[in-house]
């Protein structure tokens, strides 16, 4: 079971300003950079992401449902800003915790145990080989 949706409120509008300074730079900490669905709009959400092999993972510590989460699946990728540099990446799609957990460092795992997060969203480098 993801966090609660009051969590959500509350980190979007003190933790996500907060965190949006350093982001981009600090390791284990990424910007997603995505397009609105409807509006079109960029937004940059602040969260943490580590790499793969071909990409990136990023637990969904608030389910699929997220409006980022939502626009990313939609678009078929986004940009990910990741310790100074922007990143294009493609192919989102869901995968569970179980099937990549070891992607995530163990301090990392044992806190999305903790909080009941089972999905992660895995989304390749658009230059990585298919």
């Amino acid at each position: 079971m993801p966090i609660p949706q009051s969590i959500t409120r509350f980190n979007r509008s003190v933790t996500n300003r907060v965190t949006r300074r350093f982001a981009g730079r600090a390791p284990g900490f990424a910007i997603v950079i995505h397009k609105g669905r409807k509006s079109g709009k960029e937004f940059r959400t602040p969260l943490n992401a580590f790499p793969t092999k071909d990409g990136f993972a990023i637990a969904l510590t608030y389910g699929p449902e997220t409006d980022w989460a939502k626009n990313v699946l939609a678009a078929g990728g986004c940009s990910l800003e990741y310790r100074g540099r922007v990143i294009p990446l493609i192919n989102p799609r869901l995968s569970t915790i179980a099937k990549v957990g070891n992607t995530f460092p163990a301090p990392v795992r044992f806190i999305l145990g903790l909080v009941n997060v089972e999905q992660v969203l895995l989304l390749r480098r658009s230059d990585a080989a298919s």
